[in-house]
């Protein structure tokens, strides 16, 4: 009896134990169901949603029935598209047979429009034609004509040209066109020995006036002048090189019936006399002058001279310091050559200190000597 009623009371503890843990649990359930729908608006829901998915079953077919007729529409375009093409190289082939006839321009939008205006052309065209065919045989007719005068007058021709006139036509032609083939060569051989006898005859003309010109120099009252001349274009033209390189490029020097002048490029190429000039520009045309003058006495000379040196003396003082500085350096220039000596005769302290080796001449109160300074 003991044992029975503890069995009883671990089966009643068991059993409280499983009721507490379902009340919990019935709670939990309580508390997730809490705010839930009911059970009709879920039963609505789900109404709602079998419709909804019917619907998209129904709009997916009528979405694949489109893209199937989409499918069909793009092949019978093509199709079409193709046929169109067909059509236009049709109506390219037909138009290009008739090019020569001069058919009007295509509409290149609309096929069918250009089907009936080259057909209406084709129609037109085909009408004149043969309303003018009665005309043509006629015309035909005259040409016949023509062509047995002409057969006519090509045989009085061979007649004349003593050629049978049973003879072979062709052959006759042949023969002629042969002999005339033979002048002709013959013309343009005469033609060009003409060319050559003329080419020889200006020849002997230039040769001839040379001949004049040089006895004419070779005279004892010209040939000075004209050596004179020369020698004076040869200075000249040497002057103006260097003037150009003294003046930065804005000078040349050009003479004319002895008269000198120079060309000013600052000024569009005006001329004008030497004695407009500064007195710093007369002194770069006078120093160009002495300088071509020094390089070329050898070749102006009959004998083998040369001017190993040159002195210049004074104008240097009128010079602006940018023009003195650039005779400087020419003068620099031509004495690095080594095949001169230049002095320079000064009393501008910025152009003596210049030159490598100076003279100084000092003076006291009763008299002056000469030291040289520089290398």
């Amino acid at each position: 009896r003991d044992g029975a009623a503890r069995e009883r009371e671990r089966v009643l503890l068991r059993a409280r134990a499983g009721h507490d843990q379902v009340s919990a649990r019935l709670a939990e359930l309580d508390g997730q169901l809490a705010g839930a729908a009911t059970p009709e608006a879920l039963r609505h829901d789900l109404a709602e949603h079998a419709r909804l998915r019917a619907a998209l079953d129904e709009a997916a077919g009528a979405v694949r029935a489109g893209r199937d007729a989409a499918r069909r529409a793009r092949g019978v375009l093509d199709t079409a598209q193709e046929r169109l093409r067909a059509a236009w190289r049709e109506f390219d082939t037909t138009r290009d047979g008739l090019a020569r006839f001069g058919p009007p321009a295509a509409d290149r939008d609309d096929v069918a429009a250009a089907w009936a205006a080259l057909a209406g052309w084709a129609d037109a065209q085909a009408a004149r034609r043969r309303a003018d065919r009665v005309g043509v045989a006629a015309s035909v007719t005259a040409a016949e004509a023509d062509a047995a005068a002409v057969e006519d007058r090509i045989g009085a021709l061979f007649a004349a040209a003593g050629l049978p006139a049973d003879d072979d036509p062709v052959r006759a032609a042949t023969v002629a066109v042969e002999r005339a083939e033979a002048a002709h060569r013959r013309l343009v051989e005469r033609r060009e020995q003409a060319a050559g006898l003329r080419e020889q005859r200006a020849g002997h003309e230039r040769d001839a006036q040379v001949a004049r010109a040089l006895a004419g120099h070779l005279r004892a009252n010209n040939f000075e002048r004209w050596l004179l001349a020369e020698a004076l274009d040869l200075l000249v033209d040497g002057a103006s090189r260097i003037l150009r390189e003294l003046s930065g490029g804005q000078y040349d020097l050009v003479h004319d019936k002895g008269e000198f002048f120079v060309v000013d490029h600052y000024d569009a190429g005006l001329r004008r006399g030497v004695r407009t000039l500064s007195g710093g520009e007369t002194f770069q045309a006078s120093l160009a002058l002495a300088l071509a003058l020094s390089e070329q006495l050898a070749g102006l000379s009959t004998t083998s001279a040369s001017l190993e040196s040159i002195v210049l003396d004074e104008g240097f003082g009128t010079l602006d310091a940018a023009t003195l500085d650039t005779v400087a350096a020419t003068l620099e220039s031509l004495a690095a050559r080594g095949d001169r000596m230049v002095g320079v005769v000064t009393h501008v302290p910025a152009l003596a200190e210049r030159i490598p080796v100076r003279y100084e001449v000092r003076k006291d109160a009763r008299t002056a000597r000469v030291e040289r300074t520089g290398l």
